[in-house]
């Protein structure tokens, strides 16, 4: 849902990919958003819906028809989907599965379809597909090939083939097909011919066009049938081909099985005692890394959302890798132990590097600068940077981690040359007098100044290039950055903490008439930054005050709850009530609210509110385990893009975080039993016992 009054947008659900191929479903299972060669580039479908429908004798359905009930899901908390739907007055039951193969560039569809009734009885199951290569309807073609019995749809470098296989499992060739144009002449498509059960098979089309494939069951009384779709994905027609030839050789069952099998044994690298955990926070913990790891590409741009359903708002995606996601989502992928996964994204941070030593605002997956609304020249006409440089900051930190996690910090030489010194150099010389960093966008791309999350993350990562440099004896440097991180710390006390207020403050601001800055006192849940990046102990009691403060007022004041981003939020606002409502209520936000009680609680009954607001979580994600980036303060459903896999790597981060405390505690007290059992048997004469 948009703002209010607003026609409700259609969340997007259930991805499933292999880094190469990402497919994207909305809530009704209809395929959205079809992603090749790159995840987050190059959208093959751009939001124009690609329908599933089912003909018999007495009346046909499409897959979102009202009557028809769904309920969706992953398969066993695989990478495979499971789709259940009954529908009553055509007593038809179907169990629909998905997946994009583990090994190859193809999507699989495995349809079982159930009768009811007692005679037996013929259903036609058509898959249509609405394309637009490249990104665009202009100079598609689509074509019926006689060898392959697909449909093949090509531009330039960019071929698909949809092919179907029945129950006799003798090969491909599908009942009849339909080719056509669409988005002209008031043509609306070939799917509209599926509905009487008849295609016109016309073998080509050309320009906006689609095409749909049809597959002919026969359902005996009160028994089942089984039908297979599948698209290939390639960049040439003899790649396709032999594809296909793969696909038909091994099954596509064996293709969807292996798939399974893979994902669930891809989760077995965590290195969490999840039986720590209820099965359902388990449960949802793996989901989420699942969902992470469909929006990261295989070149190693680790994408923030690509749910295109935003364009209708914003003319522009979240399909993009900003350095700052990437490297919070890569920390606790990290911690996980997918160290390989992982450092694809440090190279890829690597090569994005500026000649000045910063990381720019975002990339697209083919590693070339994003689009961008931070300009280089501010309102004097001077020069600056359109960074944000906690961006910079973060991945350097996090990098950090991650060959201290992975235990390769010898091997870390070459990270440490070509952009460790770069970015920690660029950031000890961006910086004024006071030691303070120079002005820079937010994390929030709002407000230029200087952040209390900036800052934090600018001692984080010179600490972090301190330790890189005291690795390889390179002790000047590892003198330097420790000193001027010490100076962010001192000049982070005295400018952005309030006496006034009692607690660290937002932002300041230049203000060129007066020659100073000027405080923020807006109440932001990034200020949380100010522990966690190790700038200032949780323990303190500034630290104790922000995050009090950020508690009682930025919680929403609804049924739904949740935290804020801000004081009176207006991306996505619903209402202007902001005492009750600050702003949409931000998973993000909420899990690092979680974090900080995690960090600061002394004893085990103190986790039970972050254990709380990991629940908070899963009750407001879709059902399928998908979260959004915010929800709707009264209604709860998801808001902006969905999934946002920033939400589902702050879930993953504060599940690791909670085990970890939690396992701490209770060896604390098992220490402490074991000692006064230890004493008891002394006292009593029995201690060799």
């Amino acid at each position: 849902m948009e703002q209010e009054g607003d026609e409700l947008t259609m969340a997007r659900d259930l991805p499933i990919g292999n880094g190469n191929v990402l497919i994207n479903f909305d809530a009704h299972y209809n395929v959205r958003d079809i992603y090749f060669p790159y995840v987050g580039q190059e959208n093959q479908a751009i939001d124009h819906l690609s329908h599933f429908g089912v003909w018999t004798a007495e009346d046909f359905f499409w897959i979102d028809n009202d009557e028809l009930k769904r309920q969706a899901g992953y398969l066993n908390d695989s990478m495979v989907t499971h789709l259940a739907c009954k529908h009553d007055r055509l007593g038809l039951d179907m169990v629909i599965r998905d997946g994009v193969d583990s090994q190859d560039n193809v999507f699989i569809r495995k349809i079982v379809v159930t009768n009811h009734w007692n005679t037996d009885r013929k259903v036609k199951l058509y898959f249509h597909l609405d394309l637009h290569l490249y990104g665009n309807g202009v100079g598609d073609t689509v074509y019926y090939d006689p060898e392959l019995n697909s449909l093949v749809f090509y531009k330039g470098h960019r071929y698909l083939t949809l092919s179907s296989k029945g129950p006799d499992g003798k090969g491909s060739s599908p009942s009849s097909y339909a080719t056509g144009q669409k988005e002209m002449n008031r043509l609306e498509g070939t799917w509209k011919d599926a509905e009487d059960g008849q295609l016109g098979r016309n073998p080509i089309a050309q320009g906006s066009v689609d095409g749909t494939l049809e597959l002919e069951l026969t359902l005996p009384a009160g028994g089942t049938a089984e039908g297979w779709f599948w698209v290939c994905f390639g960049r040439s027609l003899s790649e396709v081909r032999k594809l296909e030839e793969r696909v038909r050789e091994q099954a596509p069952q064996a293709l969807l099985q292996r798939t399974y099998n893979y994902w669930k044994q891809w989760l077995t690298q965590d290195r969490h005692e999840l039986g720590l955990l209820d099965t359902e926070l388990a449960s949802f913990y793996q989901r989420s890394l699942l969902i992470i790891r469909t929006h990261m590409d295989n070149r190693g741009a680790i994408l923030a959302a690509n749910d295109s359903d935003i364009m209708k708002f914003a003319r522009d995606t979240y399909s993009y890798m900003w350095p700052r996601d990437g490297a919070l989502i890569s920390h606790a992928l990290d911690r996980s132990g997918y160290f390989a996964l992982t450092r694809r994204f440090f190279n890829f941070c690597r090569k994005g590097l500026s000649e000045e030593g910063f990381l720019l605002h975002k990339y697209n997956p083919d590693g070339s600068p994003g689009s961008s609304w931070h300009p280089w020249i501010n309102a004097q006409g001077e020069k600056q940077f359109p960074i944000q440089e906690d961006e910079t900051a973060l991945v350097l930190y996090a990098l950090w981690h991650h060959h201290k996690l992975a235990g390769t910090v010898k091997e870390a030489r070459e990270d440490y040359e070509s952009f460790v010194i770069p970015a920690a150099d660029f950031m000890s010389g961006y910086k004024d007098a006071s030691g303070l960093p120079l002005p820079s966008y937010d994390l929030w791309e709002e407000r230029y100044g200087v952040h209390l999350f900036t800052v934090s993350s600018v001692y984080g990562g010179l600490m972090a290039a301190a330790a890189f440099a005291e690795t390889f004896g390179d002790k000047l440097r590892a003198l330097r950055y420790r000193e001027d991180a010490a100076r962010v710390k001192q000049a982070a006390e005295q400018y952005l903490y309030s006496e006034a207020e009692g607690r660290f403050i937002r932002s300041l601001y230049w203000n060129a008439e007066k020659g100073t800055y000027e405080a923020d006192l807006t109440l932001d849940a990034s200020m949380y930054a100010v522990f966690d990046f190790g700038l200032i102990p949780v323990e303190d009691p500034r630290v104790e005050a922000t995050m009090k403060a950020i508690r009682q007022k930025l919680w929403v004041q609804t049924e739904v709850g949740g935290l804020a981003r801000y004081t009176n939020d207006y991306y996505h606002q619903v209402t202007k009530d902001v005492d009750r409502v600050p702003g949409n209520p931000w998973f993000i936000c909420t899990l690092w609210y979680a974090e900080y009680v995690i960090a600061a609680a002394r004893d085990e009954n103190a986790l039970k509110e972050a254990e709380e607001l990991l629940r908070w979580t899963v009750r407001h994600a879709l059902p399928s385990g998908a979260l959004a980036e915010q929800v709707h303060p009264y209604t709860g459903e998801p808001l902006s893009v969905s999934p946002l896999t920033w939400s589902h790597a702050s879930f993953v981060k504060v599940v690791q975080e909670y085990i970890s405390k939690l396992k701490w505690f209770r060896h604390q007290r098992k220490s402490s039993e074991d000692q006064s059992d230890e004493k008891l048997l002394s006292r009593t004469g029995r201690a060799d016992a």
